[in-house]
């Protein structure tokens, strides 16, 4: 016996120990999956909805479609389940009200006939055993929507006849064929003008076997053998950026057509490329441009106030606002339905856990969503990957010149030494960035200090694509810093580092400070650094900065 749960919820499983014994004594299946009782009814539902004229096109169908185990069709049919021990309530549309030929045709293909299981079958039934009532009510569906019930109406369908029971449950004959409503997943992977986005997020979908919640029937040959396996549809992505298959929660969801998303794609994903020496580096490309373009795409309304107004993105919550002059703000996008707002001009398509907005263009820019500014803070030492003739203290000082309060105080070991420092530099895109080094004013720790410069050069350290080793000297230019003011030192514009380090713990990107004065220039300059930060300003397209 299989069942497949779909996140928080059984949607179904139905083999049991071979097809002819599941439909006729299936012990197991009944003690794991008890139905309420449904009333005293004469024959199977398959015999009443088989003897009834008025619902023979329905019939043929259930007739005709098999039950998938693991994305494998089996030899059993609907027919076969509903004449079976499982108990059942089926919502069955009279003759006329759908297209049965179109249906028919359908399951003469493995991927036809489970796209008519999950949208037509599964549409029209339901585990739990459910009598229309005076009282509003829901019932879940096999594919796990949500149906709205009154005494009269299932998802707004007028029933011509409620409440049959049968021996094995409850059936209502429906006025016609309940709508499907797509879920946010659905609608992006099965609308057509959307295609290569719903391919790129079936990519992650995968089936997770959980042997603790499954019933086992004992080990053959060394190996466990399952009665009953529960197994888990995953998709790495949605668990990332939202669980847009959920039907009981609401988002809302922008994503462009086919040509403005392979037009977005071919801008991110140059983000993204990694050196030749990942093995998996096409896999890791094609993950985070994904994530970059999808994250900022997703809203859930739980986390919103006037939509009007904002909307905050899903990693608004975990946005951390930066000290950079101006603090740009992420992941939250003002007046979206107006001129130049992510929204304008876009096409509602509802659907049963939110809606989607379909634009022709990806309505994001880089640098305002995924291409962030990159700071490493001084005092965190354990950055330091290597160091020469040096000593160097962490700092901790209150003040709003000093970011995260605290900097890292590096001094020569010896009165003419000229120490070196390497910082390891985390999660560099492919893109261009001014590489600066933001230093403190002396006085920051000695009010009383004689304020000399310090004089010192740099070296950017990165790989190239093919994973060589490569070093850029800033031009072999010296620096100075300013002694009287916190100072921002450009030490390279817009430097195109050729493969990225993102989310990788490799020490493939650093920087090498580098203090350059001469016995000679002891007097004039200072061998003390106060170093606040180490920042990475990204540079769009055009060479502009992002402030």
């Amino acid at each position: 016996m299989i069942t497949y749960k779909f996140k928080s919820y059984i949607v179904a499983g139905w083999l049991c120990c071979g097809a002819a014994a599941a439909l006729t004594a299936c012990t197991d299946w009944t003690d794991h999956y008890d139905g309420a009782e449904t009333g005293v009814g004469s024959g199977s539902l398959w015999e009443q909805l088989s003897a009834n004229p008025q619902l023979t096109d329905f019939c043929e169908v259930l007739d005709k479609t098999h039950v998938f185990r693991m994305h494998r069709k089996t030899e059993v049919s609907y027919a076969d389940l509903l004449r079976g021990g499982q108990s059942f309530t089926v919502m069955a549309p009279v003759n006329g009200t759908f297209n049965k030929d179109s249906l028919l045709r359908l399951v003469q293909t493995a991927h036809g006939d489970s796209m008519v299981e999950k949208a037509f079958v599964f549409n029209h039934l339901s585990r739990m055993a459910t009598s229309l009532k005076a009282v509003e009510q829901s019932m879940r569906l096999l594919n796990g929507k949500n149906a709205p019930l009154t005494q009269t109406t299932v998802l707004n369908v007028p029933v011509i006849s409620a409440n049959n029971h049968a021996e094995n449950g409850i059936y209502h004959v429906m006025s016609s064929a309940l709508p499907y409503g797509y879920n946010l997943y659905e609608a992006l992977c099965d609308n057509p003008e959307m295609a290569p986005v719903g391919a790129a997020l079936r990519h992650y979908e995968w089936d997770e076997f959980d042997p603790d919640a499954s019933v086992s029937s004992g080990v053959v040959e060394g190996v466990p053998v399952y009665v009953d396996s529960v197994v888990y549809e995953r998709n790495r992505m949605l668990e990332a950026i939202g669980l847009l298959n959920a039907e009981d929660s609401t988002y809302w969801v922008v994503a462009p057509t086919a040509e403005g998303w392979q037009r977005a794609w071919d801008k991110v994903s140059q983000y993204f490329v990694y050196d030749q020496s990942y093995q998996k580096r096409d896999s890791l490309q094609r993950y985070w441009a994904m994530r970059a373009l999808m994250e900022d795409a997703v809203f859930n309304m739980t986390d919103q106030q006037n939509t009007n107004e904002a909307l905050r993105s899903v990693p608004y919550l975990n946005w951390r606002k930066t000290y950079i002059t101006g603090k740009p703000v992420y992941h939250l996008f003002q007046k979206p339905f107006e001129p130049g707002g992510i929204l304008y001009g876009s096409r509602q398509m509802q659907c049963s856990n939110g809606m989607l907005y379909i634009t022709d263009e990806w309505p994001f820019d880089a640098e305002k969503t995924f291409f962030k500014p990159i700071w490493m803070e001084g005092e965190y030492s354990y950055r330091i990957t290597a160091e020469k003739s040096c000593r160097y203290t962490s700092i901790r000082q209150v003040a709003d010149s000093i970011s995260e309060n605290a900097y890292l105080q590096i001094i020569a070991s010896s009165g003419t030494a000229n120490w070196e420092l390497t910082f390891r530099l985390d999660n560099v895109l492919s893109g261009d960035y001014d590489v600066c080094a933001i230093l403190l004013p002396q006085t920051v720790i000695n009010k009383d200090a004689r304020l000399r410069p310090c004089k010192f050069k740099a070296n950017i350290n990165y790989c190239d694509v093919e994973g060589k080793d490569q070093t850029f000297n800033c031009d072999n230019k010296t620096f100075q810093s300013n002694p009287e003011r916190v100072d921002t030192v450009v030490l390279a514009e817009a430097f195109h580092f050729p493969a990225t380090n993102y989310q990788q713990s490799t020490n493939k990107i650093s920087l090498t400070l580098k203090c350059s004065i001469s016995a000679l220039e002891t007097s004039r300059y200072s061998r003390e650094m106060l170093l606040d930060c180490i920042y990475l300003r990204p540079r769009s397209a055009k060479g502009q900065n992002e402030e």
